[in-house]
């Protein structure tokens, strides 16, 4: 019996290994492809509406912010909303919207949507205010470059693209719980959608910066048919292709900041983030325990205290940082990961733990709010005590 549960741990343990020198020939890949110039280019930039949806004071938000209103582009609008009068961002972005002038930015206060999933809710607020009928989508903990309106609209000179994302690293981590996060986000996450979008493995939209055009969003239902999903980008992305449109991934990085206040606030980020990637696709999230490698190796030498186990654990810890050090470092540009990176055997292990729980866990909390998770993937307003 003994000798049968050792075989079945090696498996994720040998697994993970291989699945580490793929994601990393799959980065050099990524890295190595020329950039193609499409042979469907504007005449000429068209007008284009930034969206940045806000929910209170974040961490670098001033910077943030600012930045979508710096941008190299001709002519664009930023529009800044929130859902309630009382959020404390609105001063910030008043006074943004006075440095700036009201014909560049426009501030959404609105408080009668009802959609489940709260960016959608902010996202239909500040839809009245769009005047252009391209539409990019900038979380509010984003920080982008002056070029990042050229790099990510360039791609929808092709009608046949529906929508268009950058990839994204996590910065500002300070304290241990927000370099776990870090980790989360750029040594797992990040990783997995560049092993998916150069073998094809799946279609995946990134709904922290995404680019489309007002009438493909309407072709696929509106902000009003995502607004039940969890995971309303990856909802889009699916929405996109299956009306025939592709989903264009540029080869760019955003920053998104890490805002984390204690440890508890991580875990819940970290089991929020299974949760995510269970309800778009179950099955392939289930297919992940095969490639956790770290946590399997430690398993098997709980069972057994002899030289075999010192050198499995050894192997699967050589492969998982090298590799990793490797991407991070050359292929993202992420020194803040390589310096975190002694504490990814804790993320790993901890990523087993929360990837059991995304599977029993039934609820979810976004900005203090409670949903019911429904199997597929839609959120349903818990009762709460008046």
């Amino acid at each position: 019996m003994r000798t049968w549960v050792e075989w079945l741990l090696l498996i994720p343990t040998i697994g993970g290994s291989v699945y580490a020198i793929l994601s990393l020939l799959s980065v050099i890949r990524f890295r190595m492809r020329p950039v193609s110039s499409s042979r469907t280019t504007f005449a000429s930039w068209p007008p284009v509406t930034i969206l940045k949806p806000i929910c209170g004071l974040e961490k670098n938000l001033r910077t943030n912010l600012r930045s979508a209103c710096l941008q190299d582009y001709p002519e664009f609008q930023v529009v800044f909303s929130v859902q309630n009068k009382t959020d404390p961002a609105i001063p910030l972005l008043r006074e943004l919207q006075q440095e700036f002038g009201t014909a560049r930015i426009a501030v959404a206060v609105d408080d009668s949507q009802t959609a489940a999933n709260g960016k959608i809710k902010n996202l239909l607020g500040a839809l009245p205010y769009a005047r252009y009928d391209i539409l990019v989508i900038s979380d509010s903990d984003v920080l982008l470059k002056p070029d990042y309106l050229k790099a990510i609209v360039a791609p929808l000179a092709d009608p046949k693209v529906g929508c268009v994302c950058t990839l994204y690293k996590a910065v500002g981590a300070e304290t241990w719980f927000e370099k776990l996060e870090l980790l989360t986000l750029n040594a797992d996450n990040m990783i997995s959608i560049v092993f998916a979008h150069v073998t094809g493995a799946s279609q995946f939209c990134l709904g922290a910066s995404t680019a489309l055009r007002r009438p493909n969003l309407k072709e696929i239902g509106g902000l009003e048919a995502l607004a039940s999903y969890l995971v309303e980008d990856h909802e889009m992305g699916r929405r996109i292709c299956a009306s025939g449109k592709r989903i264009a991934i540029v080869p760019y990085f955003v920053e998104t900041m890490v805002d984390l206040k204690s440890p508890s606030e991580w875990w819940r980020h970290q089991t929020y983030w299974d949760q995510n990637t269970r309800a778009a696709q179950p099955v392939g999230f289930f297919g992940t325990v095969i490639i956790r490698s770290v946590p399997f190796a430690l398993l098997f030498a709980a069972l057994r205290a002899d030289l075999v186990c010192v050198a499995i654990v050894a192997a699967a810890l050589l492969v998982r940082l090298s590799t990793t050090a490797v991407i991070l470092g050359w292929g993202f540009g992420d020194r803040e990961g390589l310096r975190a990176l002694p504490l990814l055997p804790v993320r790993d292990v901890a990523a087993l733990a929360s990837w059991f729980l995304a599977f029993i866990k039934r609820t979810v909390t976004w900005r203090g709010k409670e949903f019911t998770l429904t199997r597929d993937g839609r959120l349903v307003a818990r009762n709460t005590p008046s």
